[in-house]
């Protein structure tokens, strides 16, 4: 499927039938797609949808759109679109040195042909190296007995050629789970890719797999893959191709179009983005940054900040932040998120924490939750006074582009010293 036309959006963005060539057929598919995520990527408007905070790609019905993020909607659009894919690399999902992410600048922004690229490229380089094989039962008709004598078959399918057996035995090849997940992602990028710079390679690519059952394969199938020693190396390629099978909506409108789409919620993104910055920034000092810790609430619910940084000498110095990528009005922090603060104040004994936004750096100073909570240490009663602030953070930096000095600059609003 070639792409005939492409509509760059922002996120929180309107679309609506007419507006560059989007039709009602792209619409229903839009809806469809929404519906089987809950609700998540899109809202219904009148004749089209509003964008939520989910930024990435779709393509459908020879339509590409691409959705970038945006935490300053007062901003030049141009500004915005190098971030997703800056960020994306920065946490991980993005090999840094890939040649799709190299051609981006070079040509208008896909980022599926970037994850394509480099799903293909991880492909051949495990067929160039050599394929790995294992072992697997299979019941046929075979000339020779071998393996399990399968009685009620052999005197059904053989009572005429009495030189065949059917059997049930052992084969050692390469028609397994893990290159049946492999094939399943190739044909879909196969499908995708004809009429784009990618097609030599994805052609070349199939033409050197080796043959596997074609079976449909489902995410329970691809979650419960386990790779050994043996198969350690097939660990990026199988990411990779779960990204895209569990991604692929085929016949999602009517029957006709399929659809791709790769979408990140930038709350996530930003979380990761931020945690991957401090740790980076306090890697050789005395305290530790720790992602999604969790405490028991009630029964069996969790309390999960997003950053905890706790001194590895000190149990008392403790700073809990959690990340908003969605801008509070008139840059006041709502009393839901004030309350839950506080609550993680409270169960970690932290001294500070911070609501932690995409914005300019002007930010509130920490205020003082009205109760004092005080902490029995030995013989000693000590008083933790319990401080919040909203803080605000620039994402791009003097060039307009991903800033790579967040971490600090989140340590400085701390107000606190961090070195060790």
């Amino acid at each position: 499927m070639s792409i005939h036309k492409t509509i760059a959006v922002f996120e929180h963005q309107r679309l609506k039938i007419g507006d560059h060539g989007f039709k009602q057929t792209h619409l229903d598919a839009l809806l469809k797609l929404n519906e089987y995520h809950d609700g998540n990527y899109f809202e219904p408007i009148a004749k089209g949808i509003k964008f939520n905070q989910y930024v990435g790609i779709i393509q459908v019905d020879g339509l590409s759109i691409e959705i970038h993020p945006k935490a300053d909607k007062e901003d030049d659009d141009h500004k915005w679109k190098d971030v997703l894919i800056n960020m994306l690399k920065s946490c991980g999902r993005l090999k840094a040195k890939s040649s799709g992410a190299a051609n981006v600048k070079r040509q208008h922004l896909n980022l599926l042909e970037v994850y394509f690229e480099m799903y293909l490229l991880e492909v051949e380089n495990l067929v160039r190296r050599g394929l790995i094989k294992k072992y697997r039962t299979q019941t046929q008709n075979t000339k020779a007995l071998k393996g399990k004598l399968e009685f009620a078959g052999h005197v059904r399918r053989n009572l005429i050629h009495k030189e065949r057996f059917h059997t049930t035995h052992q084969v050692y090849d390469g028609n397994h789970l893990l290159h049946q997940v492999l094939h399943k992602a190739l044909n879909i990028v196969d499908q995708f890719t004809k009429g784009t710079r990618l097609n030599d390679l994805t052609n070349r690519v199939l033409l050197n797999f080796p043959k596997v059952d074609l079976k449909t394969i489902t995410s329970k199938q691809i979650n419960s893959i386990s790779l050994d020693r043996k198969s350690s190396s097939y660990k990026d390629a199988i990411e990779l191709a779960r990204l895209i099978i569990l991604n692929y909506s085929p016949d999602i409108s009517s029957g006709k179009e399929k659809m791709l789409s790769l979408l990140f919620d930038m709350n996530v993104l930003w979380e990761e983005y931020i945690l991957i910055q401090l740790r980076k920034e306090l890697i050789n000092s005395v305290y530790e940054v720790k992602g999604q810790d969790s405490q028991t609430f009630i029964g069996s619910n969790f309390l999960k900040p997003d950053v905890v940084i706790q001194h590895k000498d000190d149990p008392n110095k403790v700073y809990i932040i959690d990340t908003k990528w969605k801008r509070p009005q008139n840059k006041s922090s709502s009393i839901s998120d004030l309350r839950q603060m506080y609550v993680y104040n409270r169960f970690w004994n932290a001294q500070k924490a911070m609501l932690l936004y995409p914005g300019e750096s002007n930010y509130n100073s920490f205020k003082k939750f009205e109760t004092e909570d005080f902490v029995r240490n030995g013989d000693q009663t000590n008083s933790i006074t319990h401080l919040c602030k909203s803080g605000f953070i620039s994402v791009l930096d003097e060039n307009n582009k991903l800033s790579t000095t967040i971490g600090k600059e989140v340590l400085a609003l701390l107000e606190e010293d961090f070195q060790s």
